[in-house]
C-alpha cells in the first residue's frame, strides 16, 4: 500500500534540547500502529509533528494526499480544557467544523449525526450535559464521538486509554479496530504493551530515535525493549540534538 505518512530524517527539538532525533519511515495507508517507548522518549512530540502542532527542526513530514487540517487528532487528556462551558453535543459537533466552518451553524443532519456518534460510544442521552460534569471515561467517549463526526482518513491518538476504566477502554478499542477495518490509518501513543500486542499489528518503538519499527511481534522483543530502556537511562537533560541521522525504516 502507498505510504499515508512518510517521515524523512525528522528531528524535533525544544530550544535545541533532544526530543525526536532523525526518524525516518512510513505509516502505510490503512495501517494500525502503536508508538511506544520509555518516558521522555519523544512519543507525544513525534505525533505533534505529524499533525502540524510542532515544526521540525530538520527533515520533513510528508502527508501525501492528506492535509494536516483534516487529520483526526486526540491530544492527551491533560491538554483538554474542561472549564470551558460547552455541552456534550457542541463538543461532538466541533468534529464537523472542517465541513461547515466556524461561522456557520450545524445543519439538522449534522445534529442528527452528533446524536448517532454519541450513541455509538455509549452516551445516548448525554447531549445536553456539560463536559465539565463528565467523568474521565465519559469525556474520552465524547472525544471519540467527535472523531466519528470528523470522519478523518488519518486518526492520531495520544495516550487515549490513560486514566479511564477497563470497560471504556474495551469499548474504545473496538472503535479503533472498526476504523482499521474501514481502511483508515490509525496511530496511537500507548504504554500498555500487552494491549499493543493484542490490538496493534504495527509498532514504532522509540527512544528519541528509532529502536525498531515494523510488525509488533518483531518489534517488542526483550532485546529491543532493553535497548530502549538503556538508551533512556543514558539521557542527559542538557543533551543537544545529535548530528548523525538514523537509518530509514521502510515498512
Amino acid at each position: 500500500m502507498s505510504a499515508a505518512i512518510e517521515l524523512s530524517n525528522l528531528t524535533v527539538t525544544y530550544e535545541r534540547r533532544a526530543a525526536v532525533h532523525h526518524i525516518s519511515g512510513r505509516f502505510a495507508a490503512g495501517s494500525l500502529t502503536a508508538i511506544v517507548g520509555p518516558n521522555g522518549a519523544g512519543k507525544s512530540t513525534l505525533i505533534k509533528a505529524l499533525v502540524g502542532v510542532m515544526k521540525p527542526a530538520e527533515g520533513r513530514v510528508d502527508l501525501g494526499q492528506v492535509s494536516s487540517r483534516t487529520i483526526g487528532y486526540l491530544p492527551q487528556a491533560a491538554e483538554i480544557d474542561r472549564s470551558f462551558p460547552l455541552s456534550v453535543a457542541d463538543t461532538v459537533a466541533m468534529g464537523a467544523w472542517g465541513q461547515i466552518g466556524a461561522l456557520f451553524g450545524v445543519t439538522r443532519r449534522q445534529a442528527e449525526r452528533s446524536l448517532e456518534a454519541l450513541a455509538a460510544v455509549g452516551l445516548d442521552g448525554f447531549a445536553e450535559r456539560s463536559i465539565g460534569s463528565l467523568s474521565s471515561g465519559q469525556l474520552q467517549r465524547v472525544l471519540f464521538a467527535r472523531l466519528l463526526m470528523q470522519d478523518a482518513k488519518v486518526i492520531v491518538l495520544d495516550e487515549p486509554f490513560t486514566a479511564i476504566d477497563a470497560r471504556t477502554t474495551e469499548d474504545l478499542l473496538r472503535l479503533v479496530n472498526t476504523w482499521h477495518q474501514q481502511g483508515r490509518t490509525v496511530i496511537a501513543v500507548l504504554h500498555d504493551l500487552d494491549q499493543v500486542r493484542q490490538h496493534f499489528p504495527q509498532t514504532l518503538l522509540m527512544a528519541r530515535s528509532t529502536i525498531a519499527w515494523g510488525e509488533t511481534a518483531t518489534v517488542l522483543t526483550k532485546d529491543n525493549l532493553r535497548r530502549a530502556r538503556n538508551m533512556a537511562e543514558s539521557w542527559s537533560p542538557d543533551s543537544l540534538a545529535c548530528d548523525s541521522p538514523a537509518a530509514e525504516v521502510d515498512l
